[in-house]
């Protein structure tokens, strides 16, 4: 995530390691629905250690000797981390395989059971994080009203660093895609991912600076909150305001694509100032085919806790909704090192 984009809450009072063991960062996925216990699919709760969760699915295939379309999974999680996620293996005919006897490193099968549908990308509610900082520096006084502020009013819901690949190479990618360089289904993906991203990311920085993030501006988009419903433009009142504070709703912005803007008045100037500020990125997602949709500026931060394992190492646990990303809450509470 670029050091350059505002943050919402002034400089972060802290200065931290981040990931100094895998076990520093560790993630649950929330499915919100339990598995079947009947059906063609094996429902399989992995325990994975610094591992890639495309990766995993891939040894899952080819441990129970199915084709990578057959396994299925919600989302993708940090692979530098400690991450419990479900997969699906779809064995239709067939008996399970002894779970516990697969070697596959980095990775211990917690549970199996049976399911009647594949697991597909988004089907999860969110994720609970327990991080770990280290070397924390700073002054406790000025982090803990950080971690009030934070709890009282989210973060920017911005993309994180996760979705433009080391150094940014993602978008260097979207542009080779959009100059007519052909590529893999899956790499596809990822450019038109990081290229989307751009454009919301740099929307969601301009209302950052002026402080619009988390409030209704003329010709606002909303979000239902803990879902992908949208209403509006409708004229701003107390009603659309409280419903802001309480966290009821969201102010959206663009996941660019084809088709008109769904925004109004100042907001859909500020989209279109966003996009022309990327127009080789705007232009290359209208002609790849995908329409316009909306994502949410807030992100909540819901069951925020903290506890000082000692002077200087802080442990944070939270939850997000899917598609967040737990750097957005970091990096307003402090910066961050890996380990050498």
């Amino acid at each position: 995530m670029s050091a350059t984009l505002p943050h919402a809450h002034g400089g972060p009072p802290a200065t931290a390691v981040l990931r100094a063991q895998a076990a520093d960062f560790r993630v649950d996925e929330i499915l919100g629905f339990e598995p079947s216990g009947a059906g063609e699919h094996a429902f399989v709760l992995v325990e994975k250690t610094d591992a890639n969760t495309e990766w995993v699915a891939r040894q899952l295939a080819d441990a129970t000797g199915v084709a990578p379309l057959a396994v299925g999974f919600a989302g993708l999680k940090d692979r530098h981390a400690v991450t419990r996620q479900a997969f699906t293996v779809q064995l239709p005919g067939r008996a399970d395989p002894d779970w516990q006897a697969l070697a596959i490193d980095g990775v211990r099968v917690l549970s199996a059971t049976r399911h009647d549908r594949k697991l597909k990308r988004g089907a999860h509610r969110g994720n609970r994080f327990r991080i770990r900082l280290r070397e924390v520096r700073g002054e406790r006084v000025a982090i803990e009203a950080r971690l009030d502020a934070i709890r009282a009013r989210g973060v920017p819901n911005y993309f994180g660093e996760q979705r433009f690949g080391r150094d940014g190479r993602n978008i260097a990618l979207a542009e080779s895609l959009f100059a007519g360089r052909r590529m893999p289904r899956a790499q596809r993906g990822f450019a038109l991912s990081a290229a989307r991203s751009e454009i919301f990311n740099t929307l969601l920085a301009t209302r950052v600076a002026d402080a619009s993030w988390d409030r209704a501006l003329e010709g606002e988009v909303c979000m239902l909150d803990g879902s992908h419903a949208v209403f509006g433009p409708e004229p701003i009142d107390s009603e659309l305001a409280g419903r802001l504070a309480a966290f009821d709703i969201h102010p959206t912005g663009p996941m660019w694509g084809a088709g008109e803007l769904r925004s109004m008045a100042l907001v859909r100037q500020l989209e279109l100032a966003a996009a022309a500020a990327n127009e080789g990125l705007a232009r290359g997602l209208e002609r790849a085919g995908l329409s316009q949709e909306r994502r949410a500026l807030r992100l909540r931060v819901a069951g925020m806790q903290h506890e000082w394992e000692a002077v200087d190492c802080l442990v944070l646990e939270f939850q997000l909704a899917a598609g967040a990303f737990a750097t957005a809450v970091l990096r307003e509470l402090c910066g961050w090192n890996a380990p050498a």
